[in-house]
Formats: C-alpha cells, sequence, structure tokens
C-alpha cells in the first residue's frame, strides 16, 4: 500500500508537491513548504523533514543548521494524491523567524 500511494503522488510540472507540517500533538500548522521525490525519500528513510528550497535550488533539511529538527510521526497523501500532510514532534521554532510556527500573523 505504502509503494502504491508513494507512485500515486502528482508532482506538478518542477516536480514538486506541496508539503504541510503539521506537530502532531497540537495539531498546530507549522509550515508549508515543497518536497520533490528525493526529498521524500530521504524524510521517509532518515524520520526526518527534508525539502526542496525553491530559492536555493536545493535539497534542505529541516534543522540541520538551527537544530530544529522535526521528526516525523506520520506522513499522509490527500485524497487527490497532490498534496502532503506530515506531522512531526518539532524540536523547536518551525519558523525562521523564531516563532513556533509559520502561521503567526493574524489578517482577521
Amino acid at each position: 500500500m505504502k509503494d502504491e500511494l508513494l507512485s500515486a503522488i502528482k508532482y506538478d510540472g518542477n516536480g514538486l508537491v506541496p508539503a504541510i507540517v503539521q506537530d502532531a500533538e497540537t495539531k498546530d500548522v507549522l509550515m508549508m513548504a515543497y518536497m520533490n521525490a528525493e526529498s521524500l525519500r530521504l524524510t521517509i528513510e532518515s524520520g526526518e523533514t527534508w525539502f526542496w528550497s525553491r530559492s536555493r535550488s536545493e535539497l534542505w533539511h529541516k534543522g540541520a543548521t538551527s537544530g530544529n529538527v522535526q521528526r516525523v510521526v506520520e506522513l499522509r497523501v490527500d485524497c487527490d494524491a497532490d498534496t502532503l500532510l506530515v506531522l512531526v514532534n518539532p524540536a523547536g521554532p518551525a519558523c525562521h523567524t523564531g516563532e513556533r510556527t509559520c502561521f503567526y500573523r493574524e489578517i482577521s
């Protein structure tokens, strides 16, 4: 079943799929980033989140420099197979600003 789900993932024209990262305990949405097939493979193999940085055009291991790694508890794919949900236990803030979540600014 796992291999079937992985092969069904619909990457966009750039080979990317959105990945929503959620705290496994609090259910707070921590961040949204993009994964490609290689970062998804590394995430599964290492048990920590890896993403594709669109601005730097390179793989990005979350927390590699800050220590704020995200340990994967569960990885899900949505019904259309075009978005991932990554439930994690974070070791620190998710946002580069130091905020716990990237969604700390309220519009209304």
